[in-house]
């Protein structure tokens, strides 16, 4: 039977330096970045969206919570014609009442993509300087 055998040297001192300061990291800073990012995240998806009326153009707003588990942005349009989200059909594309189809349009994911690199890079410029 083989033996394995593993050892290391040194610490995790580093490491544990590191989770302390994100512990430690200013609640408000991240929540700045977030509300930021939602601004131009509405900004991008309203400029994005096709328009007829404008209406749900018009429609795009954001929200920032933080949970057990970190942060969570979220995107939504609030037009909802007969319980339809206006917003998505224009994206996934539906059925007419005629028997027809109106193909979608990908007008979301090119439009915030710029916005979540964004964040991303903001947020973690943040974790890197928190002291």
């Amino acid at each position: 039977m083989a033996r394995i055998v593993i050892t290391h040297t040194g610490n995790f001192e580093k490491t544990t330096l590191f989770f302390n300061k994100l512990r430690a990291l200013n609640n408000f800073e991240i929540r700045h970045i977030l509300n930021k990012c939602g601004e131009q995240g509405v900004a991008a998806l309203a400029s994005a969206t096709p328009v007829r009326t404008g209406k749900t153009a018009a429609s795009w707003g954001y929200s920032v919570e933080k949970t057990d588990y970190g942060w969570v942005i979220n995107w939504y349009n609030t037009n909802i014609n007969e319980g339809v989200p206006i917003a998505i059909i224009l994206q996934y594309g539906h059925g007419t009442g005629t028997g027809g189809y109106v193909q979608g349009i990908d007008y979301i994911n090119p439009s915030i993509r710029p916005v979540f690199e964004s964040m991303a890079n903001n947020v973690w410029k943040e974790v890197k300087d928190c002291k």
